[in-house]
């Protein structure tokens, strides 16, 4: 385990509240930007993290599903986690890349 996967464990849940507390305002209506911010929050954690990507994309993306089926019983927002997926497993592999592991 490196000395980063701690911190961007926490950095992982404080980005993905923000971005779905941001998703849930009364006048956000962009999702292309909610998808943006969470495939950047879900590469720049799984590159800190150095492992486990599907730990830190669950814990960028989880949020916003989360909050939409708990305020309007949206099980469509499950989409959310495709880019929290595909930025921590990019992350990742750009760490393993550079590192040559």
């Amino acid at each position: 385990m490196n000395r980063f996967f701690a911190p961007a464990i926490i950095l992982s849940i404080v980005l993905g509240i923000t971005i779905a507390w941001i998703d849930s305002s009364p006048n956000w209506d962009d999702t292309g930007i909610s998808v943006f911010m969470v495939l950047v929050a879900g590469f720049v954690c799984g590159y800190l993290a150095g492992y486990r990507p599907w730990l830190i994309a669950l814990l960028v993306s989880i949020w916003i599903p989360l909050l939409s089926i708990l305020t309007t019983q949206n099980y469509g927002s499950f989409l959310a986690l495709i880019p929290g997926v595909l930025g921590a497993y990019a992350g990742h592999l750009v760490r393993k890349g550079f590192s040559g592991k």
